[in-house]
């Protein structure tokens, strides 16, 4: 089984983290499974970016962006070649080494 291995953060997982996934299942939904609170303000609905990540590795083993997603994508803080909304990437069988961006594009943030 693949694993996902988080880069630390400073709020969501200060040590960083490595997690099992299941191929098929998004970067997300992984990531909550296993308390790594990453935001997804519309819901995993592909309609915002806060659940914006940069994938250092396996990049290439992700189901391809949609056109929607590559469209929110353009608006997302800090973007880079290798970016993703985590709601969308869906994980191959390959081992990913992932980024959570320092901030992101949110009016409304839970966690005050």
């Amino acid at each position: 089984m693949p694993q996902i291995i988080f880069l630390p953060h400073e709020e969501i997982c200060p040590e960083g983290a490595v997690i099992e996934a299941e191929p098929g299942v998004t970067i997300c939904d992984a990531a909550l499974e296993h308390g790594i609170e990453i935001e997804h303000a519309c819901e995993k609905s592909c309609a915002c970016t806060t659940c914006h990540v940069i994938v250092r590795e396996g990049f290439d083993s992700l189901n391809e962006a949609s056109e929607t997603e590559e469209d929110l994508l353009d608006k997302a803080w800090g973007l880079e070649p290798e970016s993703r909304l985590s709601c969308q990437a869906e994980v191959g069988e390959e081992d990913l080494v992932v980024e959570i961006p320092k901030y992101t594009i949110n009016q409304v943030s839970e966690n005050h």
